[in-house]
Parts: C-alpha cells; structure tokens; sequence
C-alpha cells in the first residue's frame, strides 16, 4: 500500500498548488461593473495617453491691452502686450526751471499708474524733442498716446503733434485732447490762487477780480477754450468776474485785462497762472498782478490726474475704432 499512499500524496500536492495559484489570478480579477476609484484614475493614468489640467480661466484684458493669445501646444504662454506710452508733450522753455518741473508732474504720473511707460518730449528748445521720443518708441515696437500740456487747441495741438507722428509711419499713436476745460484743471487753477493769498471772502467781494493769463494762440478754437476755462473758475470761486488775457497772439494782454476789470470797481486783481511750467510768458503775466499772483500749475496732484484722464480717453477710443472696424 505504499506506492498507491505516495500517489495520492502527490495529487493532493499538485491539486493545492493549482488552487492555490488561482486564487491568486482570481485576486487580480474586477467584479463586473466595478470602475476604478477616482484616486486610481489620477495615479495611474492610460497608457500613451499624457494627462492635462483644466485650462484656468482668463480674465479679461486692461483697456488698451492687446489680450494675449492662446499658446500653441508645447509653447510657452505669450504674455499682454504692454499699454501705449504716455508721451507727454510740453512746449519747452529756456528757463531751467521749466524741465524740471515737468519732471516732476510725471513723477506723480507714475505714483498715480505704476508700470505705466511715462515719456517726457518737448516740441522745441528743450531735449529729449518729439521726434526723437517718437523715433525710439517705433524702433521698440511700441504704441503710444501723446498728450499734450497745452490747455487749448492752438497751432501745435492740431498741426505740430499729428506731423511729428505723420514721421514715423510706422508708430501706431495717437494724440489725446489737450488739458483744457475740466474740473482737475479748474481745482488745480484754484489751489494755486489759493496758495497766493486768495480767501473764499475774496470771491463774493465786490472789489475783487481776477485775470487768467495764458500762452495765447490765433486758433479761435483756443480763445474759446481758455473763456470756458476762465468761466469755470470764476464759478468755483465763488461768482468773482474772471477775464481771459493772452502773453501772446490774442487779446487782451494781462495790463489790458487789468485795467478792464479796474474800470468796473475791481482794483484788487489777482493773475491766475494757466501755464504748466516756469517760463517768459508766466513770469511777465505775474509781473503785472496789481495784487497777488498764482505760480504756475507744475506738479499739482490735480494736474496729474487729469493727463491720466486724458491718456484713458484717448485709449477708450482707439478701442472703440478697433472695435467698429472688425464689425
């Protein structure tokens, strides 16, 4: 009976291996309709199949920014293109002061949009000149909007500005309305007088006026201009006649609007100073003040402010244009 034992022995040994092996495979097998848990999926992915995230979500483009286009597969993302330059443009003096200042108007520029390209640019006598400014930007590849620190639309604002861009074809500017009548303008030409010695009694005194002294031009758009300003200001403070007078071109001059004002009872006049920067026009206005004298606007917080409301409008309707051309 010992072969027969030694059989059996083995069968039982071969039957357990069997067995046991396919308990193992068995272990390996899913139950029908079992899907991999979530954690799986993410652990181990398909094969050949690479995995990507959800696109985040973009968030719409500052006005005047090209919004960036999507990336190529395998390409890194492009970045927006930069805002336009703000080319602020002065007239330009031979007073040293006169740079200086301006310098420093765009200082608070800058404090007031940071990141933003503030340029400085002078239609003569002073450097860096328009043209050179606006050669450099279109050798960049830049956009730009000029604003000019002109207060009315004289000669340079209209002819000046649109042939320095005309001479560089290849510059994509344009010019933004000049300071002009606003209310940051007026506030500016107020806190000045203000600063001078002007009480808020003054502006219901019977025997008080005030001369607004600026540049001048022979455009009657500018005459208009300046009377609009001139309006304003006597509205802000407090009723007070305001007279308009020019250090060139135009009429009245500061000694005409002067006397003007003397004839009607108001010998106690203060010149109000509409220039941007020291310099020959505003220190002869302020010479004839039979009162007090405002110093010129320069780096008023005001003044700052409204060449970024002027740079922003001109950007609202460049985008406005590049929205009605694609329709």
């Amino acid at each position: 009976m010992t072969e027969p034992d030694s059989t059996f022995a083995n069968a039982a040994e071969l039957l357990g291996r069997i067995t046991e092996q396919l308990g193992t495979q068995l272990g390996h097998l899913r139950p029908y309709g079992h899907r991999p848990r979530k954690q799986e999926q993410e652990v181990t992915p398909p094969m050949n199949i690479t995995g990507r995230a959800a696109p985040a979500p973009t968030e719409p483009a500052p006005v005047g920014i090209a919004p960036a286009r999507p990336a190529l597969a395998g390409t890194a993302p492009t970045a927006p293109a930069p805002a336009p330059a703000l080319v602020a443009v002065g007239h330009g003096s031979r007073d040293p002061r006169a740079r200086a200042t301006l310098n420093r108007l765009l200082d608070r520029v800058r404090e007031l949009r940071p990141g933003l390209d503030v340029r400085l640019a002078h239609i003569e006598l002073n450097t860096p000149l328009l043209d050179t400014t606006l050669a450099g930007l279109a050798a960049e590849g830049r956009d730009a909007v000029l604003v000019p620190l002109l207060f009315a639309p004289g000669h340079h604002v209209t002819h000046d500005l649109p042939a320095a861009l005309a001479a560089e074809p290849a510059l994509r500017a344009r010019v933004a309305e000049p300071l002009g009548a606003h209310p940051l303008l007026v506030e500016a030409l107020a806190d000045r007088l203000a600063r001078a010695g002007w009480d808020t009694e003054d502006g219901t005194s019977a025997g008080t006026g005030v001369v607004l002294a600026s540049a001048g031009s022979r455009d009657p758009r500018s005459g208009a201009e300046i009377r609009r300003i001139a309006a304003l200001l006597g509205e802000r403070l407090g009723g007070v006649p305001v007279v308009p007078a020019y250090a060139s071109a135009a009429a009245p001059t500061v000694p005409e609007a002067v006397r003007a004002l003397a004839a009607r009872g108001r010998h106690r006049v203060a010149v109000a100073s509409c220039f941007t920067a020291p310099g020959l026009f505003a220190t002869r206005a302020a010479a004839h003040a039979p009162w007090i004298a405002a110093a010129p606007l320069g780096a008023h917080p005001a003044l700052a402010r409204l060449v970024l409301h002027r740079y922003d409008a001109a950007l609202r309707a460049t985008t406005r244009e590049r929205e009605l051309a694609t329709v």
